[in-house]
């Protein structure tokens, strides 16, 4: 999806320009503003696991149109191809994909055994992908150009799962025996990395050989900048041609011809461990939901620049308004005494990203509200890669935290079941309730795509229900763009920013 809406939102003071970030030479940026056409891009998140796609890497390799998988997300929400060409479902399990004629970016073929052998090295992933956390895949290559795929029980949206950046189709090379992989010259699309400098930079050149025709930038120089304001100053200073995530408080401080606006599928919340600690007891966890429910985030923090949550899903998701569910029969709050005694002066560990700015000011305002009603909090506030393994661990008590709903596949249920299922790879969370999964297994069961949006809805009202977590604010997201970029993509679910058609004038 593309889109040019623009708006002014409140900022805060200017901090001072961080020069240098694109210095001639610095992660292969090749001397300088622009070099002959090449575009310079700030990224806010640091690779995790080398830019696997079995990590949360993988969006880069979308973003940066580097990998593809056999389905892409159309924009209005649908599968539509990519590596596959078409594909028809044969019966309830079964489906036989087309493939097109590709070629890898080391020179080797895109054949049937490329999809087979991809997609066993990601069910073999450990962790799984998260898309693939409630399902079993199995392929099977036909002849060069057709693979049948089965699904272990019935998966009416089994496009768009295969469209999940974490399903992306490599070349052998990719994979190696320690289960490591690695997308540096192994994809299939426009733009092939050359070059990833650990945490801090990659450099791209355009792979003349792609399917899809020529891109009209001859290549990226990418910085990882986790610092917000150290974005904004990049754009402003002219080192970026592309800076991601602009913070709240930095946006009105870029010319409006820079500044881009759009909503987002992205829910901030506070996430609740109910697996051990403090909030193992509902009771308490209804008293932080009382607590974090009615912060005025939306002005206080965001400038207006998002939209006071009413549940998991936003306004950028169109069909949840007017199917969301009452959530009732919630455990009764805990008073501010009664968490005093409960509690017993334990200190719960508050945890909040620094990737995205306007997390830990929440996480402040949070904090103060939680104190408020008697918790004793101590706030932990860090880079994401440096504090996931204690996450997914449940180190934390509680985390405030920013998830794009619709990443995984594009259908909720994914998200929901990776998440809030008892078995769930990314279940921060640490649920585990029988009404919940029932839910979703529900949802994940039904063809009928209105049903299937109705039951979604019926287990966000479970999961909602247990208070593990409190949805806080849906995000409209800043991205910055210098004024001489045409064709970059603006998409509500953030999986795609460069393509063929991005270049400066």
């Amino acid at each position: 999806m593309r889109t040019t809406s623009r708006g002014l939102i409140a900022a805060f003071a200017l901090t001072p320009l961080l020069a240098g970030c694109f210095a001639p030479g610095d992660n292969g940026a090749g001397g300088g503003a622009g070099s002959a056409g090449r575009l310079r891009v700030a990224l806010a998140v640091p690779p995790v696991q080398a830019l696997s796609p079995y990590s949360n890497d993988a969006t880069v390799l979308s973003k940066l149109s580097v990998a593809e998988g056999l389905t892409v997300l159309g924009r209005n929400g649908t599968a539509a191809p990519a590596l596959a060409k078409s594909w028809k479902r044969d019966d309830a399990t079964t489906w036989t994909f087309e493939l097109r004629k590709a070629e890898f970016q080391d020179g080797t073929r895109f054949t049937a055994q490329s999809v087979v052998d991809a997609l066993d090295h990601a069910g073999a992933a450990t962790p799984k992908p998260r898309v693939l956390s409630d399902m079993t895949l199995t392929a099977k290559a036909d002849d060069e150009d057709t693979v049948t795929l089965t699904t272990k029980s019935p998966d009416p949206v089994l496009p768009l799962r295969l469209a999940s950046p974490a399903l992306a189709i490599l070349s052998a090379g990719a994979y190696a025996k320690d289960g490591s992989v690695s997308p540096v010259g192994t994809g299939t699309g426009p733009f092939e990395i050359r070059k990833l400098n650990g945490k801090t930079g990659a450099t791209l050149d355009r792979f003349d050989g792609y399917w899809g025709g020529r891109a009209k930038a001859p290549g990226l120089d990418v910085t990882w900048i986790p610092d917000g304001t150290a974005r904004a100053n990049a754009l402003r200073g002219g080192e970026a041609d592309i800076a991601e995530w602009i913070p709240t408080s930095q946006a009105k401080l870029l010319k409006a011809d820079t500044r881009h606006v759009v909503s987002s599928v992205r829910t901030d919340s506070l996430i609740l461990n109910t697996g051990e600690g403090v909030f193992t007891d509902p009771g308490l966890r209804a008293a932080a939901r009382k607590a974090a429910d009615g912060t005025d985030l939306v002005d206080s923090v965001f400038g207006g620049y998002a939209d006071r949550a009413r549940g998991l899903f936003g306004p950028a998701v169109p069909w949840a308004a007017d199917l969301r569910v009452p959530v009732t029969g919630r455990a009764e709050t805990a008073t501010a005494g009664q968490v005093r005694a409960e509690t017993k002066g334990r200190t719960i560990r508050l945890a909040a990203i620094t990737n995205r700015a306007e997390l830990p000011e929440a996480a402040t305002v949070l904090q103060q509200r939680l104190e408020k009603a008697g918790f004793k909090v101590e706030l932990d506030v860090r880079e994401y890669t440096q504090m996931e393994a204690d996450l997914l661990a449940g180190r934390y008590d509680a985390l405030v935290f920013s998830r794009v709903t619709l990443l995984d596949t594009g259908d909720a249920v994914a998200y929901l079941a990776s998440d809030y299922t008892s078995d769930g790879v990314y279940n921060i969370a640490r649920l585990k309730n029988p009404k919940v999964d029932k839910a979703i297994r529900a949802a994940a069961e039904e063809s009928d795509p209105d049903r299937r949006h109705q039951k979604i809805m019926k287990a966000e009202a479970e999961i909602l229900r247990t208070d593990a977590v409190v949805p806080l604010v849906h995000e409209k997201v800043v991205q910055g763009i210098a004024a001489r970029v045409e064709g970059v993509v603006l998409d509500p679910r953030e999986r795609s920013l460069v393509d063929l058609d991005t270049h400066l004038k």
